[in-house]
């Protein structure tokens, strides 16, 4: 009973309300139904609670009646399959164990830790998703992102590609490759400036992984890179669609061709924030983007001959 909504695609992001466009929707639990905040519109209604059965207010309340594991995900080197045993040292009836029961426990729990990580494989694939958790973190990319590149890097394993490579090369191309092909506008030089590793064997290793995997990355396109630049230069929507519209103007006329699309981006978010009124200087656009300030007058002033637009710096 979902007809008001648009589908997310399994990504992380927000639902939108068709009717609208807002992000602001809410569930009303009681009335099974989910109601767009800004318009009223009742998006879907007769809801089934996919949640559990008990109720809790507290973390602490929720882990204590959680009876499941976390969920499966392939940035875990064991896929989130295995259980602990727990921290708590009680038994099933919330009883506090025996001083020999809990050394018992000590002793098992401690094995368990060992064996989790027992061959080479395992050990691995823990320091990777080790690394991919913190370059995730450090490039605020999505869940969903994060997932692809780990899936990459697995098959780049079964494919026996790490040998005689690094574990932070492979995962930061990985990375990169997943943000290519999910759209993310992550540059080659970003990922290499936050992991351990420089452009080129970065590069090199990108390109081992496309070529073996067989993975075919669609080009990256300037317009992907306007909405975060323009956040990071805190302009209005109607500049930022004004950038993607001149961007669109050059691809036509093929003036896109050959050129980096960062510096492409930050040539028409220039011209774009003079046209609307919310000038932002050279170095200023170039230091949100990583590019040179040169590269930003080289690109504008092909843009500004190219499309005949006339700008009063």
């Amino acid at each position: 009973m979902n007809k008001n909504l648009e589908d997310d695609g399994g990504t992380d992001e927000k639902p939108v309300c068709k009717e609208c466009g807002s992000t602001d929707i809410h569930t009303d639990y009681t009335r099974g139904e989910t109601i767009c905040s800004n318009c009223g519109i009742v998006i879907s209604f007769r809801n089934i609670d996919q949640g559990p059965e008990w109720r809790a207010f507290t973390n602490e309340e929720r882990n204590k009646r959680s009876r499941v594991g976390s969920p499966s995900t392939f940035t875990v080197h064991d896929k989130g399959l295995s259980t602990m045993i727990d921290w708590h040292d009680k038994d099933a009836y919330g009883k506090k164990l025996t001083p020999k029961r809990r050394a018992q426990i000590y002793r098992l729990r401690k094995w368990q830790i060992r064996t989790r990580v027992h061959s080479s494989m395992d050990r691995n694939l823990a320091f990777a998703m080790s690394e991919l958790d913190r370059l995730s973190s450090q490039l605020g990319i999505p869940r969903g992102v994060k997932e692809t590149a780990a899936v990459l890097y697995r098959r780049a394993i079964e494919k026996k590609l790490i040998r005689g490579r690094s574990i932070e090369a492979m995962i930061a191309a990985a990375v990169y490759a997943a943000c290519r092909e999910r759209k993310v506008p992550r540059t080659l030089d970003e990922i290499a400036r936050h992991s351990r590793v420089n452009r080129k064997e970065l590069g090199r290793c990108y390109r081992l992984i496309l070529r073996e995997l067989e993975i075919i990355i669609p080009m990256a396109s300037p317009v992907d890179f306007i909405p975060r630049f323009g956040t990071e230069l805190i302009l209005s929507g109607r500049t930022q669609q004004k950038a993607a519209e001149i961007v669109k103007l050059a691809r036509e006329k093929g003036i896109t061709a050959g050129k980096d699309p960062t510096g492409l981006a930050a040539a028409a978010i220039y011209i774009s924030a003079i046209l609307e009124g919310e000038r932002r200087t050279q170095r200023e656009i170039a230091e949100v983007a990583h590019v040179t300030e040169v590269t930003v007058r080289n690109r504008y002033k092909e843009l500004v001959k190219e499309l005949n637009i006339r700008v009063e710096v």
